[in-house]
């Protein structure tokens, strides 16, 4: 006798998942490879999706996207480690049509990211191991830490600048600001209030809070440099004029790999140190660089630049010859290029650079 089986298999079946990532809740947009299934709002955890997923499609192979921003990748790794093949995208790349650029809405940007994940449209970023993630926190750490000392310094100033407070004849020079003797002076300064005495010494107080944070974690930066996974690139990386032991950390903590790029216009590509274009004809209109790209090292790579322009003889020639024809700006992107240039060669090759001078 025949009975009757109400079991679901979706063997050999892609479901297709794009969802929005935000604190209190995702939506959700789930596709067959013919059917838009539904699209809905669940809460902030993997595992709801995946339970979903299991008990509607059971069975099934699935594929999920969603865009970086700022949840980092812990999702990405817990939904790998529940079975989904997850990729992060960055959201430039996402295919969109006008309409849902003007028209903008959670289930909007959730049906594209899913219909893009189903077509093979989409290019996953690059997402770094755990142990990258985590030393990349110390050294962006630091860097946060500097913005707000520098925050703190100028509250101090504009305090002092309020209240008629000159500066000493010793510290009327920037470069004395902020030594010991100079914050001994702020500590001494009397008020007429009690009040104003207690706010300069709040503000003080957060100051040398901060800057004793400050050095904690660059000592910290320093210990981590030490170890057998950052030593070695390290001091390839430091051979190159302009470049630190901060910058090495931060170029090495950003990249993780310099092997993930097939060559120097992909590195350049991602630092952000690319001129935008516009074509159309005959006509060609080359601008200035690119507003996408990776900030932190593009920031760090051209600052090393004006240093590596004064101290490296054949950056020194380039960075003239070029500043004969643009503007000193634009010129030291041109250097970047060639310092960025130079961080590929040493990482690839396992080789220092090693100064040289046409004769």
């Amino acid at each position: 006798m025949q009975t009757q089986s109400n079991k679901i298999d979706f063997n050999g079946q892609n479901i297709y998942v794009g969802f929005d990532v935000h604190l209190k809740s995702w939506t959700v947009t789930i596709m067959t490879e013919k059917l838009t299934h539904k699209t809905f709002s669940q809460a902030p955890k993997p595992e709801v999706l995946f339970n979903y997923l299991s008990k509607t499609f059971p069975g099934g192979t699935y594929h999920s996207a969603y865009e970086a921003g700022f949840c980092g990748y812990w999702i990405h790794n817990k939904l790998i480690e529940l079975g989904i093949k997850s990729m992060v995208v960055n959201p430039a790349d996402i295919p969109t049509t006008g309409k849902e650029k003007v028209m903008k809405t959670d289930p909007r940007d959730s049906n594209k990211i899913a219909r893009s994940l189903r077509s093979g449209d989409l290019i996953p970023i690059h997402v770094p191991s755990i142990k990258t993630l985590e030393d990349r926190t110390l050294v962006r750490t630091r860097a946060t830490l500097v913005k707000d000392m520098t925050r703190y310094k100028n509250r101090i100033k504009s305090f002092l600048y309020y209240h008629g407070i000159e500066f000493p004849e010793a510290f009327s020079k920037a470069q004395t600001h902020w030594s010991n003797r100079f914050n001994k002076w702020l500590e001494d300064i009397e008020m007429s209030e009690s009040s104003g005495k207690d706010s300069l010494n709040a503000l003080v107080g957060q100051s040398k809070h901060m800057r004793a944070s400050i050095l904690l974690v660059t000592k910290q930066i320093k210990e981590l440099a030490k170890t057998d996974r950052y030593k070695k690139p390290l001091e390839l990386l430091r051979s190159i004029p302009g470049i630190g032991l901060l910058t090495a950390m931060i170029i090495l903590t950003e990249i993780e790999t310099i092997n993930r790029f097939a060559n120097i216009d992909q590195l350049c590509g991602f630092i952000g140190l690319v001129p935008s274009c516009s074509t159309s004809g005959d006509n060609e209109v080359i601008g200035d660089i690119t507003p996408r790209g990776h900030s932190i090292l593009r920031s760090a790579i051209i600052e090393s630049s004006w240093i590596a322009a004064r101290r490296d003889p054949a950056l020194n020639k380039s960075y003239h010859d070029y500043c004969r024809r643009m503007e000193p700006n634009k010129a030291i992107i041109r250097i970047a290029r060639k310092v960025t240039s130079r961080i590929s060669f040493v990482l690839k090759n396992d080789q220092p650079y090693v100064y040289s001078v046409v004769r």
